[in-house]
């Protein structure tokens, strides 16, 4: 049996993970820690500061005695800021792509595009914050109504573990450019990249005290965040029941929630489409990143009179697909992050088979004994009451069914309880757009992978979330619209008891 290599070790590695409060590391107040290991050896090679209430509670205190000063600074000079911060994001790309594949798993080609993606973000709202305007409304020559957007507050942002670097950047940016404070709490099982945050806010110039960072485990840190009297609104990204659990504890706060949650998303192949195209897509879409994302088309509905060929080239390819160290250039999937993440997919892995019809993977490649590897898994002939056509699974796995009709194409393609995005391949424009418009999802993309306009708005209906973020949607989440009504004309008013 081969021997695995040690997982590549970047330059610079950390031994500790600290908290940023305030513009100074700090330590958690009980001095806890957790450990975080790379998903390759499943070892430790470094400690993360664990926060808890005292902590976040350090946090908000340093985020809203920078508030008034933050929001009250103008939009160009927030904006010079924010391009400060993409230029320092794209500097650190080698060393980010480096430090997001060794703690994530992520094959590095894939990660190499995350810091121009990220620094893309901040570019983009930067221009957002400057050419927004506020609505007026004129009634005749007697009333003005005019809108004026303040910052929120203190935001609360908590991030998921995939690409995670590059969705923290999503809430930064905007959250920064409205002129909101923050507090942000990364995911425990990717710390590593949330720390070079720090420094490239501070060669940025961001004052301290607008963005502080607490690391820690959701249950503890996580919590005291939402919990926190002084957080008006949170923005989560992450699993479906913690976004429930969240919504139940904020609603005696009535904080302002978006949540961008889980996916099970369909992929619709009709016999018209241009088949090779849409197999690229399917592949990619499942199984790029793992198979670690949102809008993974992970449902793929075939109608019959290509269902049989298409699952077999789609077999075929997923057999094909190379699977290895995250660090090797030539690797299309590494290793799932984490080894209870990995349980999780391979448990089912192990129901699809009872369900379902194994057409390709379905098990650990052969040439990586150790690690969290699983080899691109696809089946077919799946049940619409299959678990793992209903259930989101988040790996590199892949369920595939048949149709006959159109009708009945958007009937599997909506039943399920998620609705975050949707693909569409057909030659029939028009009936692309039927499609389109009967899936119930946020976003649909029609004879197209998933390739993101962030002016556009970003998130799902159903169990996939709650509000929109993306261009403007984003910035009016993080601030708060006051209307305000002045008479230019003769005030009539009722004289009640003249």
């Amino acid at each position: 049996m081969p021997v695995p290599s040690a997982p590549a070790r970047p330059d610079g590695l950390p031994d500790h993970i600290r908290h940023w409060i305030g513009g100074e590391f700090a330590d958690s107040a009980g001095g806890a820690v957790f450990d975080v290991i790379d998903p390759v050896s499943n070892t430790r090679y470094a400690t993360a500061s664990a926060g808890g209430p005292a902590d976040v509670d350090k946090a908000v205190a340093a985020a809203r005695a920078a508030f008034p000063a933050w929001a009250a600074l103008g939009n160009r000079e927030r904006a010079n800021i924010l391009t400060r911060i993409a230029d320092a994001v794209e500097a650190r790309e080698d060393r980010l792509a480096e430090f997001e594949s060794f703690d994530s798993g992520l094959p590095i080609t894939q990660a190499r595009g995350q810091a121009r993606r990220a620094a893309e973000n901040f570019r983009y709202f930067a221009d957002v914050i400057v050419a927004l305007g506020e609505e007026a409304f004129r009634v005749g020559d007697q009333q003005l109504n005019y809108v004026v957007r303040t910052p929120a507050g203190v935001a609360g942002l908590i991030t998921p573990w995939n690409t995670p670097f590059m969705l923290e950047s999503w809430k930064l940016a905007p959250a920064i450019a409205s002129g909101c404070t923050l507090v942000l709490k990364p995911a425990e099982w990717t710390p590593l990249s949330a720390g070079l945050w720090p420094e490239i806010f501070t060669e940025a110039g961001v004052p301290a005290g607008v963005v502080n960072i607490v690391h820690g485990i959701g249950e503890e840190a996580g919590q005291a965040l939402v919990d926190h009297p002084d957080v008006p609104l949170l923005s989560f990204t992450g699993s479906t029941d913690t976004g429930r659990h969240i919504m139940r504890c904020s609603a005696d706060g009535l904080k302002a929630l978006s949540m961008e949650l889980g996916g099970k998303s369909p992929v619709v192949v009709f016999a018209d489409a241009d088949l090779d195209a849409a197999l690229d897509s399917v592949i990619f879409g499942v199984f790029s990143l793992n198979g670690e994302r949102c809008t993974a088309g992970s449902r793929v509905l075939v109608e019959r009179p290509v269902y049989e060929e298409f699952t077999r080239r789609l077999a075929e390819r997923a057999e094909k697909v190379r699977v290895g160290p995250p660090s090797d250039p030539a690797t299309e999937v590494g290793a799932l992050v984490h080894p209870e993440h990995y349980a999780r997919v391979l448990e089912y892995v192990e129901i699809g088979q009872r369900e379902a019809k194994l057409v390709a993977g379905g098990d650990r490649p052969a040439h990586l004994p150790e690690g969290n590897y699983l080899q691109p898994t696809v089946f077919s002939d799946v049940p619409r009451d299959a678990r793992i056509f209903q259930e989101e699974i988040f790996g590199p796995v892949v369920a595939v069914a048949a149709f006959d009709t159109e009708d009945e194409a958007v009937e599997l393609a909506n039943a399920t309880r998620y609705g975050l995005a949707a693909y569409v391949w057909t030659g029939d424009l028009r009936r692309g757009h039927r499609i389109a418009h009967a899936v119930q999802s946020g976003m649909v993309w029609v004879n197209s992978h998933n390739v993101r306009d962030l002016r556009t708005p970003f998130g799902g209906v159903k169990d996939s979330g709650l509000g929109r973020e993306g261009g403007a949607h984003s910035i009016d989440f993080f601030s708060e619209s006051k209307i305000v009504h002045v008479m230019l004309g003769e005030v009539h008013t009722p004289r009640f008891g003249a």
